[in-house]
């Protein structure tokens, strides 16, 4: 990795980490409660998100992304594990279809603390884009301290991209 394929910029535990490599951008959070939803659409509206992941049971109203032309795509498995196959899929296609409708738009990814499944998925996006996984995996920490467990680390490691070749990845 170069610094020209990715930038990096420090977060303060807890805030909204950005991370971009080359074509791709994402923004993950910690998941929000209904009373910090006017702040989270606003760092939302911020940073460009066309749509946002929830990797966790719901906690919050989607009627304010909605409202602010923002998607919601639900990809719920279990805390501390790896995503099954289907999530991996439905992932990969959310963000082909984004970056090519919206190629300097950005996808939010949260799940509860934002250091496990969220940053597991954007691992994922990384790695089909040619990064290798541990270099996904210290990038990411470096803008998310702690994220991304042992067991989610073995899944990364031995992940293998896809074959498809698409236009953003």
């Amino acid at each position: 990795m170069t610094a020209n394929n990715h930038r990096s910029r420090p977060t303060q535990p807890g805030a909204p980490a950005l991370i971009e490599h080359d074509t791709l951008k994402f923004l993950i959070v910690n998941n929000p409660a209904q009373a910090t939803l006017p702040q989270f659409v606003k760092e939302l509206k911020k940073n460009n998100v066309k749509v946002v992941v929830r990797c966790c049971e719901p906690t919050y109203s989607t009627e304010s992304l909605t409202e602010e032309g923002i998607d919601l795509m639900e990809c719920e498995f279990a805390d501390g594990a790896a995503p099954p196959s289907s999530v991996v899929s439905q992932w990969l296609e959310l963000v082909e279809e984004t970056f090519k409708k919206e190629p300097t738009g950005c996808i939010a990814v949260h799940c509860v603390a934002g250091l496990g499944r969220a940053p597991v998925l954007v691992a994922i996006a990384l790695i089909e884009h040619g990064m290798k996984y541990h270099a996904a995996v210290e990038y990411i920490r470096q803008k998310r301290r702690g994220a991304i467990n042992k067991k989610q680390i073995e899944f990364l490691e031995s992940y293998k991209p896809n074959n498809k070749k698409c236009s953003v990845m």
